[in-house]
């Protein structure tokens, strides 16, 4: 162990920690989960400073030495190196001052080892009159909660979800001439081809990426700038300005400082609302999910209108079971981020005055649902949607069989008639064209029109 200070004393620190006495001090006060923040969290962090040092540098208020050695020791971290020395705890300091100290102290102690100065002696680089100029936790913690995260959404759900749906507009064009029973209330309705019923999935999907791209647009506003209250003390006034410049220009989404800075800092509306749209995301995906295992359900006793993929032996006891898991992977992951989303909700409605004091957990929930939802969505398409196949006799049979094609003959012979007609078949376990005939309410080629599932799945004008 060695000794550092800090503004409340001498802390005994790890001889192999980048981190100091701050840090230090979180690890012992907040041994709660053993969560610890994001790695995409801890990332943007890294990528942060490194604007914050670039900004500082253009005003004049840090040399170039100094912004060098930041950025090298922020890249550092940005690319994912030294995550071991980010041990706080997730249920930490609301606003994220203890992460944020620790990023301070693991770049300052690096630019120390570039340097050739020992760990812990602030100099070159200063964790807070340098590395944290001009800034606060009230303001760098939301600024890299909204940048992280946006990055997550760019980079994890997106393109996940975009792959989704393109195995899902496969399998919508593979099966456009797959007539299948429609069913309304879990029971039967008129026809559609099982191409439509796909194409259903797949918009839900390609809505998602939309919605994610939305959501990525709501996190353009930076808090950066505010500081302790919103007003921006000990703060350049063009520095918020620069500093979101750099990050767009770093990352190729479009930042800006926060029109109201005493929002953007004590209020959280803007991640409850991501944390919406990824509910939305998670339900369109139950329901994906659901649907498709139902359609495959069987194999003898279920509706079975598709065969799924065989990923696993589906039971201890009995032998030759396959049991739709790629479907119940994806819906356990969307309950999860569901309650998650929940989380973030309760979470915004924690800003008290000038602070939001449950950042920490609101970056947790928000990154854990995008890659959970990001990699559950891959999994599906890849090891489900993919491998989809029709089982057109069972579409076929189960039409033939249905007396909702009764809905048909309502323009020849009208509602009521068609009503006894259907209520007269399954009495008598016939099929419509039998009763029709019967009651010469059509003649045979009339009727084998009116009934031919085809023409339902794409009527004429």
């Amino acid at each position: 162990m060695r000794t550092e200070k800090d503004s409340m004393g001498e802390m005994q620190v790890p001889d192999e920690a980048l981190y100091g006495a701050s840090t230090q001090r979180a690890v012992l006060n907040f041994p709660v989960s053993g969560y610890r923040m994001p790695d995409g969290f801890i990332k943007g962090l890294g990528l942060v400073k490194a604007a914050c040092a670039s900004a500082n540098e253009e005003l004049g208020r840090l040399s170039q030495e100094k912004a060098e050695l930041i950025r090298k020791a922020a890249d550092e971290v940005m690319d994912g190196g030294h995550m071991e020395q980010f041990p706080v705890d997730v249920f930490q300091t609301g606003s994220g001052t203890s992460s944020n100290m620790n990023i301070n102290e693991v770049i300052s102690n690096l630019a120390c080892q570039y340097a050739g100065k020992p760990i812990g002696a602030k100099e070159p680089v200063h964790p807070n009159d340098d590395v944290n100029m001009g800034q606060s936790s009230n303001d760098i913690v939301p600024t890299v909660l909204h940048v992280s995260v946006a990055l997550a959404l760019q980079e994890t759900l997106i393109p996940s979800l975009e792959h989704l749906a393109e195995e899902l507009e496969k399998k919508s064009e593979a099966f456009k001439e797959v007539v299948k029973i429609g069913r309304t209330h879990l029971m039967d309705a008129t026809p559609l081809t099982l191409g439509q019923e796909f194409s259903g999935y797949a918009a839900q999907a390609r809505k998602g990426v939309e919605r994610a791209k939305k959501a990525v647009g709501i996190l353009g506003e930076l808090a950066i700038g505010g500081t302790a209250v919103g007003t921006g003390i000990n703060c350049h006034p063009d520095f918020p300005g620069k500093v979101a410049r750099i990050l767009s220009e770093k990352t190729g989404i479009t930042f800006r400082e926060a029109d109201n800075h005493f929002e953007a800092q004590g209020g959280r509306d803007d991640a409850v609302e991501v944390a919406g749209l990824l509910t939305t995301i998670a339900a369109s995906l139950t329901k994906i999910g659901n649907d498709i295992r139902l359609l495959g359900s069987g194999p003898r006793s279920g509706l079975g209108e598709i065969a799924l993929p065989a990923t696993q032996p589906g039971s201890s006891i009995m032998p030759g079971k396959v049991n739709p898991v790629m479907s119940e992977m994806l819906v356990q992951s969307s309950m999860y981020a569901m309650g998650l989303g929940n989380t973030v909700a309760m979470c915004g409605r924690d800003g008290h005055f000038e602070l939001n004091v449950t950042i920490p957990l609101i970056a947790y929930s928000l990154h854990e649902s995008i890659k959970v939802l990001g990699n559950a969505a891959k999994t599906f398409a890849d090891r489900c949607v993919a491998d989809i196949e029709a089982n057109t006799e069972t579409c076929d049979q189960l039409v033939k069989r249905s007396l909702m094609l009764v809905t048909a003959l309502n323009p020849h012979i009208g509602y009521d008639k068609a009503s006894k007609v259907a209520k007269k078949a399954f009495a008598e376990n016939k099929t419509l064209r039998e009763v029709v005939l019967e009651e010469g309410l059509l003649d045979e080629q009339t009727l084998d029109a009116a009934l031919d599932p085809m023409s339902m799945v794409h009527p004429s004008a």
